[in-house]
């Protein structure tokens, strides 16, 4: 499937749709009445975030995703890459970062930031699918809300709220090839303003590859009261997880044995706790909330090599707090929403190596938003954030020894706009400046040996929108111009360093949409055209590595009236440079392909079978690739998987 094809699937579908749409729909269709997070407070649809991408629970129910991880994948048409450690979780590339995709978008829950000051992805697979009430996705530079590492986008997951009375509870099982075993439950329990809600699951799976067995446990439980205009809460969430590392093949073991491994003695380990609190409440025209949260982490792992083995320890601690306070006029047909907050958050890490880091950052920010009813309603915000961060690391024991300790300064700022030039047509715009700064990972290992200086990036979306919420069609052009790209070269040194790239780009178009086919037919799809570039330096012109030029995904749902559901997904993902061709002269590149998955589930009562299956034609293929044809981690084949759903 070339590029030009993949784009006109897409076309074809949607654009024949949406004129008609526009030229025939009532002004009354609007988006659905989903209750979104806007400018990080509870909004209606209106405000969702300009260019946004929501996920509901439906949607993720309707699909058969198993984990947080599936749904931004297959729902949400984000391009990842399964994790190594042979978890559901993926290391999602919003806007080809490559990579370093996981340190250029941000993950949020419930207002508390999961990404951290490391060089690992957001462990997604620890949050309880059924747990999940909307996935919201916003792509391209979100600083001035969210911070250090948002010039590729936010992902912002938002759990259920228990109900005001009564209870509810799901239990699920799910077996599985290769494997796979999967036991989950919750349940929800409100008596007059106090609420209960709990989980647990246990997952299995021995995976594709030889010496990639993963284990998970997690739980959680929460409380919360119901106060005058709003409520206080607190939740506990914790995870438990072992897996086996199967390591990187040649080329040619990829092709002649794809399950093998090189390292069958390499294992690891991840244990998460954290503790949030938080409370929302309304006085007049004003909302304010505010989340605390204390995350406590260890990871082990044990590497064997031909002197015996290499044992590794760390534990982190991250506490946030981040107040903000929110008001809204209503002035005629304009309403207008101010948003001020804090965020502070304290990082640190120990080590068994000896090096320790810590990190502390303080910010504060503002953003407005006007929208205006009428005719041609229209909307236009403006925003800006200033952090600090107070960065150090040091080394223990009889070589003691600072490191570096040092201070950054960042400022943020963007400016949006969208207005509708006819009903069921609108553009939107936006403009602005985004940052990230070095993970203490990455000043660990520099080519200068100094800590890196802060990424920038100047940010520039442009968009349309053309549709409702039956049948829609959006196409988003953007462009990210960098300047100090922080990113590993294996070309620097002996064995490579993170350093300061060139300047760099990242421009290209963004086309999603949905349309309803029939009364019982949907179709959705997502494309990602995306041009990855050094702009200046040694590299100039030449492509970035690790980033698929083209990534197409489209989904296709039957729902009748009679407790029957069926989803198919295709998924096409371009070729791409191998991690380590920076000076793009390897002999090859990683292939292109296509997946298949598909999912079928009948209701009766109270309960729900289904069967579904991934990559069903059993592709051979891999993304992870760290080496010129080599340094490679093979993709699942393919599983089929049977689950049965109780509802209470």
């Amino acid at each position: 499937m070339t590029p030009r094809a993949c784009a006109s699937a897409i076309s074809l579908c949607f654009i024949a749709a949406a004129p008609a749409l526009a030229q025939d729909a009532p002004r009354s269709q609007t988006l659905a009445p989903v209750v979104v997070t806007g400018a990080r407070f509870t909004s209606d649809p209106a405000m969702l975030p300009i260019g946004a991408t929501v996920i509901t629970a439906d949607e993720i129910r309707r699909a058969g995703a198993g984990s947080v991880g599936e749904a931004i994948n297959k729902i949400g048409g984000v391009f990842g890459r399964k994790s190594l450690t042979g978890s559901s979780d993926y290391v999602f590339d919003m806007r080809g970062f490559g990579s370093n995709s996981s340190n250029n978008m941000v993950v949020v829950v419930d207002g508390v930031r999961m990404s951290e000051n490391e060089l690992s992805e957001a462990a997604l697979s620890t949050i309880q699918i059924d747990s999940v009430e909307r996935i919201e996705i916003t792509r391209g530079g979100s600083s001035v809300l969210y911070g250090d590492g948002a010039t590729g986008g936010i992902i912002n997951i938002v759990t259920k709220h228990p109900g005001k009375q009564g209870g509810r509870g799901t239990v699920y099982a799910e077996v599985g090839q290769l494997g796979q075993r999967e036991l989950r439950a919750s349940a929800t329990q409100s008596w007059n303003g106090f609420s209960l809600d709990a989980g647990i699951g246990a997952q299995r799976s021995d995976n594709y590859r030889d010496n990639n067995k993963f284990e998970q446990n997690n739980y959680h439980i929460g409380a919360q009261w119901a106060l005058q205009n709003g409520r206080v809460g607190v939740r506990l969430d914790r995870a438990n997880q072992d897996y086996r590392l199967a390591g990187g093949l040649s080329l040619a073991e990829f092709h002649a044995t794809p399950r093998k491994t090189n390292s069958p003695n390499d294992f690891a380990s991840y244990d998460s706790d954290r503790l949030t609190a938080f409370i929302e409440r309304r006085i007049g025209a004003f909302d304010l909330a505010a989340e605390l949260s204390h995350r406590e982490k260890t990871a082990k792992s044990t590497y064997y090599r031909s002197n015996g083995p290499s044992n590794s320890v760390y534990e982190s601690k991250q506490t946030q707090f981040s107040p903000r306070l929110r008001h809204l006029g209503q002035f005629g047909d304009l309403l207008n929403e101010m948003v001020a907050g804090i965020d502070l958050i304290r990082w640190n890490r120990t080590t068994s190596w000896m090096d320790d880091s810590s990190q502390k950052s303080q910010a504060i920010y503002l953003r407005d938003e006007i929208k205006f009813d009428g005719p041609h309603r229209a909307r236009v915000a403006a925003g800006v954030r200033h952090e600090t961060f107070d960065k150090d690391s040091f080394t223990r024991g009889q070589f003691a020894r600072t490191n570096y300790d040092l201070k950054q300064s960042l400022n943020a700022w963007d400016l949006q706009g969208s207005y509708d030039v006819a009903p069921l047509v609108n553009l939107h715009a936006k403009v602005g400046q985004s940052y990230r700064i070095a993970t203490s990972d990455e000043n660990g290992s520099t080519s200068t040996g100094a800590p890196l200086l802060p990424q920038k990036s100047r940010d520039l979306e442009l968009g349309a929108t053309v549709g409702d919420s039956a049948h829609s069609l959006t196409a988003r052009l953007f462009r990210h111009r960098l300047t100090n790209e922080i990113y590993y070269d294996p070309t620097l040194m002996q064995y490579g360093a993170n350093t300061n790239l060139a300047p760099t780009r990242r421009e290209g178009i963004e086309i999603e949409g949905k349309a309803q086919l029939a009364a019982n037919w949907r179709l959705s799809g997502h494309l990602q055209h995306v041009k990855a570039t050094f702009s200046e330096g040694p590299h100039a012109g030449k492509t970035m590595v690790l980033v698929p030029k083209n990534t197409v995904s489209m989904r296709l749902s039957w729902l009748p009236n009679d407790g029957q559901s069926a989803d198919v997904g295709v998924q096409w993902v371009d070729s791409q440079r191998y991690g380590g061709d920076f000076s793009n002269t390897c002999s090859g590149q990683i292939p292109s392909f296509t997946t298949v998955d598909a999912r079928y589930a009948r209701k009766l009562g109270a309960w729900e079978f289904a069967l579904s299956g991934k990559n069903l034609s059993d592709k051979k293929y891999f993304s992870n690739a760290y080496a010129c044809n080599g340094g490679i981690y093979p993709s699942d084949g393919r599983q089929l998987k049977v689950s049965a759903r109780y509802d209470f």
